[in-house]
């Protein structure tokens, strides 16, 4: 018998379907997501990766194997939701955490343990190999932190993370930053899936 992950599965095809009957021009001018008319495919960077997205009828590739998307469905229903409700990013250097930005108080306590837990104790207990990956993936060098890193989430919204390892009084730590613009360009909920995607991308390179 065939188990549907129906955690995953439901909001991607709730979202798949409003993606089939959107605006494709209005979803590129929005998002700043190029859209080739002829070829009905849009494409958009995420974490350094370019993937493309064919409209009408779903299918996604990205410019190497084993990228992200390819095979989480969260990540994908992420840029979907980008096409169909997100904004081009204005400009920003201005870096907040999560709970300073619109909604964070709410979310906060579900950020913290999918986001910031998760961080400390995958990266907190092995340093070297996050500084490594994150070197892999091209990101930014911080001088935060035990380690810290700066990528590109999309075009012009950026996020920084950093990490403390733990000792013998204290457990390892870490935080995560968002340019500001991430308050008008996504939904708190978006914003606890970047977080977490971006630690699923550095895990992928442990």
């Amino acid at each position: 018998m065939e188990v549907q992950n129906n955690k995953e599965q439901v909001p991607f095809e709730h979202y798949l379907a409003r993606y089939r009957v959107l605006d494709p021009g209005e979803a590129s001018r929005r998002t700043g997501a190029e859209f080739d008319e002829q070829a009905g495919v849009f494409t958009l960077c995420l974490l350094g990766t370019t993937y493309r997205l064919h409209w009408p009828e779903y299918a996604i590739e990205a410019d190497r194997d084993r990228a992200l998307a390819l095979g989480s469905l969260p990540c994908q229903t992420f840029l979907l939701r980008f096409l169909l409700e997100g904004s081009a990013a204005q400009p920003s250097d201005h870096f907040v955490t999560f709970r300073e930005m619109p909604w964070g108080e709410m979310y906060i306590q579900p950020y913290t343990g999918r986001c910031l837990t998760r961080a400390a104790f995958s990266f907190g207990t092995r340093v070297a190999a996050f500084r490594a990956a994150c070197e892999k993936l091209g990101a930014a060098r911080l001088s935060h932190g035990d380690a810290g890193y700066e990528f590109t989430l999309l075009p012009g919204y950026r996020m920084q993370i950093m990490v403390w390892a733990g000792d013998d009084e204290f457990p390892p730590n870490s935080q995560i930053l968002y340019t500001d613009n991430f308050a008008s360009g996504f939904a708190a909920e978006d914003r606890v899936v970047a977080g977490d995607l971006l630690i699923t991308a550095i895990k992928m390179q442990m």
